[in-house]
């Protein structure tokens, strides 16, 4: 068994939608031989008419042919499906194979399915990412890596060639950070709306809140990023979905009654994004919950 997974090691790779697609171009530009898979099939066949990469007939198949497999799907019952279900990828995979997880999952779920995983010889690396499409185009990913430290070892290589890698702890622990991490995103993005309606109510001219936060404590990823380039333009499309974003707040919010840590403020933020996901509906952007906000009675622009 090789200690790396390197070039042109064949890698299957599961879930080519706004995330997995570049970040599949970038494994294949390294010269790893990418066997795929997505349940979209319109996704599908427009990456494999793009790209050279093979095209796996069935999840089985994919596991038969690769020692590691990479998911990048919406949540974790996605991941349990596709690799313990009927016909799943589990049941062809090798021992001394890696599941490398990089949705966005529950940590307590990840660590069961890492249980099950290791019981037929398979080790599971959990490794979700933050940076957005923007990141994950350029390969400049923020990478959370929780697992057995020999497997992470493996897929270094791999994980080099999507962005900076962060070892987290043990499995479960990289879906706990990017939960959190998520958190705290998405506070900073509610706070810097409310903040700016304010500031515009008062009559102060929105460049001039933004440039005064960004050389001030109040500074952050809203204000130096998704406020200039998708809230104030009015494109709302980041790229990540509201959808998306309310879900890893809930995770985080299941994460913190697991370990008994006060979440207050983390009870109000998961409202606040799940009104805002009824009214906006799934397919809305995470930064169109500026635009709910604005909605709001007593928010309307003047």
């Amino acid at each position: 068994m090789a200690d790396e997974f390197l070039p042109p090691e064949r890698v299957g790779f599961i879930g080519l939608g706004n995330m997995g697609a570049p970040m599949a171009r970038h494994l294949i530009a390294a010269g790893y031989q990418l066997i795929v898979a997505d349940a979209n099939v319109t996704a599908l066949e427009r990456f494999c008419g793009a790209v050279q990469c093979q095209r796996a007939s069935s999840l089985q198949e994919l596991g038969r042919a690769c020692q590691l497999v990479i998911t990048m799907l919406p949540d974790g019952a996605a991941v349990r499906q596709v690799v313990l279900g009927a016909r799943g990828v589990a049941s062809m995979l090798s021992p001394g194979s890696v599941l490398l997880d990089m949705s966005s999952a529950e940590p307590v779920g990840t660590r069961e399915l890492g249980r099950q995983l290791a019981a037929a010889g398979i080790q599971l690396v959990d490794a979700p990412v933050s940076g957005g499409v923007k990141r994950a185009v350029e390969g400049k990913l923020a990478i959370m890596a929780g697992g057995e430290p020999a497997a992470i070892t493996r897929c270094r290589p791999v994980l080099a060639r999507l962005g900076q890698l962060f070892c987290t702890g043990g499995c479960g622990s990289g879906h706990a950070v990017k939960a959190l991490n998520n958190y705290l995103s998405a506070v900073a993005l509610a706070a810097t709306a409310e903040a700016m309606l304010a500031g515009e109510r008062f009559g102060i001219a929105p460049a001039v809140m933004l440039e005064v936060f960004n050389h001030s404590t109040g500074r952050n990823t809203a204000t130096e990023q998704k406020y200039p380039a998708f809230v104030l333009p009015r494109s709302f499309d980041s790229g990540f979905g509201l959808a998306l974003m309310a879900k890893d707040l809930r995770t985080a919010l299941a994460l913190a009654d697991s370990v008994g840590t006060p979440h207050a403020l983390l009870n109000e933020c998961v409202a606040l994004w799940s009104r805002a996901q009824d009214q906006l509906g799934s397919g809305a952007d995470n930064t169109e919950v500026a635009r709910y906000l604005e909605n709001l009675p007593g928010a309307s622009r003047e």
